[in-house]
């Protein structure tokens, strides 16, 4: 059953031409050379929702927790982190329609 990693969360102020730098250059190609299919990317420009979510689709919950456990993705992880606040993240079920 495929699976849906949904991630959020909110650029820190004092890091914004950081983060978009990192973004671009390490984050998008090192998820996608874990295997992560990148499904959505949104930002959210008014309301009280975290300004960032991105969602990868995976093979299946077994690959989602091998690439989660993996020492690439911890590395990029914690560098994301040095970029981001209130980072949350969960797995779902594929549905057909937008995922929060």
């Amino acid at each position: 059953m495929s699976v849906k990693l949904i991630m959020t969360w909110d650029i820190a102020p004092e890091h914004e031409q950081e983060y978009f730098e990192f973004v671009v250059r390490e984050f998008i190609p090192g998820v996608q050379r874990l295997g992560l299919d990148l499904h959505d990317a949104w930002a959210t420009v008014y309301g009280e929702r975290p300004q960032i979510l991105v969602a990868a689709v995976l093979d299946s919950l077994e690959k989602a927790h091998s690439i989660l456990n993996s020492a690439e993705w911890q590395s990029l992880h914690n560098q994301l982190m040095d970029f981001v606040i209130n980072y949350e993240q969960k797995i779902v079920p594929v549905s057909g329609s937008f995922q929060f």
